[in-house]
């Protein structure tokens, strides 16, 4: 049996889809636990039939924490997280189904979004397109979990005490943090493409670069810097990485072409590094939506390259004053000092 856990937050339309989409699956052996993270108004009168129940927190401590009181309150073998702005296949629940009954010892699975995401405005699309082929370019054993359209055995969910709801307050890198933990202690997980589901956000630029830069890219660096070693895994690949390094080579070239034109030919020759290094997304882009789109989409795809730079270096910063913080801390405990108790 699979415990379907669907945290929401004044997301009514989008939600209504996600549950519709749920109900229309061809697996039938399931459970719906929809958690309402303190909306302004009642989720209940959405649920299409008695597989689905509903659970209303009285205060909006973000989507970690409904994900663990979903999951207390779960009766299946399997817990499968899917967002309120996500619409699955048909076959997603059969699909989860079947990648564990294949493998017993796995311990989670990813899923992907499709290429067909539903808002039409540019921005959404690219983004959408983008994580499509972040994720499908990440297929088979991975060291991270999703909790757009993931699945996790239940009892490893509980033994690792589920997301971290103390650390992550709002949408950020719980799922992340959550499937690095579970990796590290042994725990199998893998991405399988073929398990999807339609992505229904509306990506506006401000959201773009809130979300990207502040609530994924620099959290993401300090834990990766925490945990150490650089994972080689979705948009962390070195071709990724030497693409972030290549663009800031560009830039600087440009800028110094002002006082030393030669330096033009290193600009050149690094954005046709850039480019070979990314042809296969130019090509994805090309392939789902043609040649106007893919020329839009090359600019954006740049300002990602040197938004990743920043997120980075700030990540990077965070985690030398985290260090500096915690060496304060030691050596103010060793300079206590401690009272002996028939003193007092």
């Amino acid at each position: 049996m699979l415990s379907v856990i669907v945290p929401a937050h004044n997301a009514r339309g989008e939600l209504e889809q996600c549950l519709s989409a749920l109900a229309h699956s061809t697996y039938k052996n399931f459970e719906v636990i929809v958690v309402d993270d303190a909306s302004t108004e009642s989720r209940q009168a959405l649920l299409p039939d008695d597989r689905f129940r509903y659970i209303r927190l009285e205060a909006c401590r973000g989507p970690s924490r409904a994900r663990n009181v979903g999951a207390a309150s779960a009766v299946g073998d399997y817990l499968v997280f899917v967002d309120a702005d996500v619409r699955v296949h048909r076959d997603t629940l059969s699909r989860f189904v079947a990648g564990f009954a294949k493998d017993p010892e796995l311990g989670a699975i990813m899923g992907a979004y499709d290429d067909s995401p539903a808002d039409p405005g540019f921005l959404s699309q690219y983004k959408n397109l983008f994580h499509r082929y972040i994720h499908q370019c990440s297929e088979g054993k991975i060291n991270a979990f999703w909790s757009g359209c993931g699945a996790m055995r239940r009892d490893l969910f509980l033994e690792f005490r589920g997301f971290n709801a103390g650390q992550y307050r709002e949408p950020s890198i719980e799922d992340l943090e959550l499937g690095m933990r579970a990796e590290a202690a042994g725990v199998r997980i893998i991405l399988d493409s073929r398990i999807q589901g339609q992505h229904l956000k509306r990506w506006t630029f401000w959201n773009l670069v809130k979300t990207d830069i502040f609530r994924r890219g620099i959290p993401w660096m300090r834990l990766i810097l925490r945990r150490g070693g650089l994972p080689d895994t979705l948009n962390l690949k070195r071709n990724q990485m030497v693409s972030v390094v290549l663009a800031y080579v560009t830039g600087l070239s440009i800028l110094a072409s002002l006082r030393i034109p030669w330096l033009e030919i290193g600009a050149a020759i690094s954005v046709a590094a850039v480019t070979v290094m990314n042809l296969d997304l130019y090509r994805f882009f090309m392939a789902r939506r043609g040649a106007w789109f893919t020329i839009r989409a090359l600019p954006m795809h740049w300002f990602y390259l040197f938004y990743c730079g920043v997120s980075a270096w700030a990540g990077l910063l965070l985690y030398l004053l985290d260090l500096f913080r915690s060496s304060e801390m030691k050596e103010a405990k060793k300079d206590q000092i401690l009272v002996p108790d028939d003193s007092v």
